[in-house]
This record gives C-alpha cells, sequence and structure tokens, in this order.
C-alpha cells in the first residue's frame, strides 16, 4: 500500500469520520491465559474510550511503507479452504460476530505471538463507502465507487503503571500513587485486505511491526501465512555486501561515491511516485554499471546477488541507502558530507600514507566556532 492509501484509511480512525461498527478484544496474560473478552458495536462506547481505541489503531497504521508498515501478499496455498487467507477472509465477513471465529483468532494469535507479558488483542470491523474522485482528485461524497470492507488488528502490550507520587484533590495531600495495568500502543498489528487502487485487495494485507527489525516471523507465518522480506536493516547489509564482493579490490572511494549519486539521482526521479521507490536485481546492475563499474567484475554480479540476495529479492532504495547525507567513517572518524557536494572529498597518498583530502570551501566551523584552516607545510598565505 502507497503511503496516500494508508493515509485514507487512517482518517477513518476519528471520531468525525469513523464508521467503524464492532470492536472485540482479548486480555492475555504472561502465561497465555485468556484474562477476559469483550465485544461490542464501537459506536456505543463512550467518548473517552472511543479517543483511546483511536489512538491504539491509528498508531497500527504508522510509521514508514517498506520498514515498519509491509504490504505482504498470501501466497496460492493460504488463499485455499483451510488457509490463513481464507480463515481471515471468513472473520471479515463475518463482520466479528461469530463467536467461534473470534474465539479461534485469538487462539491463533496466542499459540503463534511471542511476547513476555501481558497484552491486549484488539480487532475492529469497518464497512468504508469509498467516495469517488474527479479526474482532478477531489472527492464526491454523493458518488460512491465501491465499499471498502475491513478488520484491523492490534496486539498492545498492557503494563503496571510507574511507581511515584500523586496529588489526592479530596484529600489536599500527595500520596502514593496506586500502580494499575495500563494499555500500551501496539507492538503489531495488522490490516486485511490491503486497500489498493482505492478498493479490496483480498490477495494482500498491511502488516505492522514497531520495530522493523523485530518481524516476529512466526507470528506472521502462522497467523497471515505470507512469506516476509528482509528487514530494513537486512537490506541494507545485503546491499553493502552485494557492492563489496561484486567489486572486490577495485572498492574504492570514487566507486562508492559514483554509486551514490547515481543512486540519489534515481531516487530524486521517482520521489512523486506513491509507492516506495524499489530496487530490482537488473536495477542494482544498471547502478552499477552507470557508475562505472568495471565490465570484469560486473560478470561477477549476478552470482554475488543471488547468493546474497535472492534471484527475486528486491530492495527499497530508501532501505540500502541514506540520500540526505553521505558518510565516511574510520576506526576513530565519522565524516557526513551533502550528497550533492561529494566532489569535496578525494583520497591522496601524502608523504607515504593514504589520506582523505575535504575542500575547505565556504569556511570552516568547529564546535559551533568559526576558525581559520591552518596553511600546510609549504604553501603561503596571502596577505590581505
Amino acid at each position: 500500500m502507497t503511503k496516500q492509501e494508508i493515509s485514507e484509511i487512517k482518517k477513518l480512525l476519528t471520531q468525525r469520520n469513523c464508521s467503524i461498527t464492532r470492536i472485540c478484544g482479548c486480555y492475555v496474560d504472561g502465561e497465555k491465559n485468556k484474562k477476559t473478552e469483550f465485544k461490542q458495536a464501537f459506536l456505543a462506547l463512550p467518548e473517552e474510550e472511543m479517543f483511546k481505541y483511536f489512538e491504539l489503531l491509528r498508531k497500527t497504521l504508522s510509521g514508514t511503507p517498506g520498514k515498519n508498515l509491509l504490504t505482504l501478499d498470501f501466497p496460492l496455498a493460504s488463499e485455499e479452504e483451510g488457509g490463513t487467507q481464507e480463515f481471515l477472509l471468513r472473520l471479515r465477513d463475518s463482520k466479528l460476530k461469530d463467536d467461534a471465529l473470534l474465539e479461534e483468532f485469538y487462539d491463533k494469535v496466542i499459540s503463534s505471538y511471542e511476547y513476555v507479558g501481558n497484552y491486549l488483542i484488539l480487532l475492529v470491523h469497518d464497512a468504508y463507502d469509498v467516495p469517488g474522485r474527479t479526474t482532478d482528485g477531489l472527492e464526491m461524497d454523493d458518488a460512491s465507487d465501491e465499499v471498502y470492507e475491513y478488520i484491523l488488528a492490534s496486539i498492545c502490550p498492557v503494563e503496571l503503571s510507574k511507581p511515584g507520587l500523586s496529588y489526592n484533590a479530596a484529600e489536599n495531600a500527595f500520596q502514593n500513587r496506586i500502580r494499575d495495568w495500563v494499555v500500551s500502543l501496539p507492538e503489531t498489528g495488522f490490516l486485511f485486505p490491503a486497500f489498493h487502487d482505492r478498493g479490496s485487495d483480498i490477495h494482500s494485507i498491511l502488516y505492522y511491526t514497531k520495530d522493523a527489525e523485530e518481524l516476529k516471523d512466526s507470528f506472521v507465518e502462522q497467523l497471515l501465512g505470507c512469506p516476509l522480506p528482509l528487514t530494513a536493516g537486512s537490506q541494507k547489509e545485503t546491499f553493502q555486501a552485494i557492492i563489496e564482493e561484486t567489486l572486490g579490490d577495485s572498492c574504492d572511494i570514487e566507486i562508492v561515491k559514483s554509486i551514490h549519486d547515481t543512486l540519489t539521482e534515481m531516487v530524486e526521479e521517482h520521489k512523486e511516485e506513491p509507492a516506495p521507490f524499489t530496487l530490482a536485481k537488473n536495477e542494482v546492475k544498471a547502478i552499477l554499471a552507470n557508475s562505472g563499474v568495471a565490465n570484469d567484475r560486473l560478470e561477477q554480479f549476478d552470482r554475488r546477488y543471488d547468493e546474497t540476495a535472492g534471484e527475486q529479492t528486491s530492495l527499497l532504495a530508501d532501505n540500502v541507502m541514506n540520500a540526505r547525507t553521505f558518510e565516511i567513517k574510520t576506526p576513530d572518524v565519522i565524516i557526513k558530507v551533502s550528497p550533492d557536494r561529494t566532489d569535496l572529498i578525494e583520497t591522496r597518498n601524502i608523504n607515504g600514507r593514504d589520506c582523505l583530502v575535504i575542500a575547505l570551501d565556504g569556511g570552516v566551523m568547529v564546535n559551533g566556532i568559526n576558525v581559520r584552516p591552518v596553511p600546510g607545510p609549504g604553501t603561503e598565505e596571502t596577505m590581505e
């Protein structure tokens, strides 16, 4: 799902736009026991509670696509009778009114979700009357294209509040605060089906994880039945390994600068596109070729890519490179340069030592203090 599609559904989770029909929940303790359950019409909730639930549900649609928010596709086996997608479809179509299906869903979550502590499983059903749009993007409230019916699940830790002092207005005194169990923002959740091209896509699901590097593999595989992509961090490491292994001894700073510049230009070209810019295997190879990598090194690329990432693996550009900065790191020094000024950096061998040389154009500031560059040996200062 794109940012715009996620944002459109997220806007529904407000009092003004809410069309949620039903909310259900199951509180699970640290021993995986169901402590209590509830289910009711969402709009029958007290206003104060409704706002708290909106906060939890909206968080499940927050984050960065490709990092915290992942669009996962169901394999064909999951869509067969008895498969994970088929089960979620039945759960959605029940409008959360089938108690047996709800219990089965809770049991599936409890058996697959690894978490130390108590947590709350939240599940809501909604039917969104998708408004039509004019050619210039304006919504037409009286021209509905279709109804997008979905379920949104959130798994929220339930933790003891911190100890401390509180003010008792009735007693006009400070007292020891009573600790109670508080529902925290969700760690995990999903939206089913995905919302693509302003309509239902029952062949995919939007998965949320608070920690982009902890995708909870067993939970996704057992409950959702979808293959997971590499995490954002793993994609970056994979891209770096492919570059290093392909280039070998020829991997120098000039080549890496060129790769960074080429990739930065491509990101800039695609920045207006709604979907995250993704690099397939052939596109990564083209980046290397356009960056001046020798043909004999490119011959090594296909094998290195397949071994390191997998032939069909795609990488998100935002995950493999930071287009906002160019970083050089040694064991003792870290230098960050604006990506459009990598020309200021070069390497030289000075007195037998490999050195990094940075042109000091436009003045120098050290610890917030403007300083004058120190002339090197054999140079003459221009006297004013």
